[in-house]
């Protein structure tokens, strides 16, 4: 079977992504680390922040600890790349890790594109089933209301 018959008896399927979690991450002043070969680097420190689960999802709800960062890259052209690792605490004590690898192009003033891959290390317990997902995140800013930005994973229980 030639690859344009397998197309034609299969259709695609999109994935359903849902909201599992909307965070409000405070954030400290971004700070300059200078000039590489790759582009300009810059760390931009996490205050703490909340976190609220998404519909239907029990047990996320809870704090941004302080102490993780954002780590970004600016190219020549202003393309950023972000690298954000920082904890998340449950209501009921969990901590979890986000791992945030996010891409911004605002070369299109009108329709900038946001997106990352979040990864989450959970302990084994009622979250655990957040180690074996992979969630798109978008990312928008809070300012000028709170220094802050407004991240939400989507993707599957």
């Amino acid at each position: 079977m030639t690859p344009e018959e397998l197309f034609a008896t299969r259709q695609p399927s999109l994935p359903g992504f849902s909201l599992i979690w909307t965070a409000v991450v405070d954030i400290a002043p971004r700070e300059d680390l200078g000039e590489t070969p790759q582009g300009h680097r810059y760390i931009v420190p996490i205050l703490g922040g909340r976190v609220f689960a998404g519909p239907g999802i029990d047990g996320l709800s809870g704090e941004v600890l302080p102490g993780g960062a954002d780590r970004q890259l600016v190219d020549r052209q202003g393309f950023k790349t972000l690298d954000a690792l920082y904890e998340m605490r449950t209501e009921a004590g969990d901590i979890l890790t986000i791992h945030n690898r996010c891409k911004i192009d605002e070369s299109v003033p009108d329709a900038p594109y946001k997106l990352s891959v979040i990864s989450v290390t959970a302990p084994v317990g009622p979250l655990d089933w957040m180690n074996r997902r992979v969630f798109v995140g978008t990312l928008e800013t809070a300012k000028p209301d709170r220094e802050a930005v407004i991240i939400r994973g989507w993707g599957h229980r």
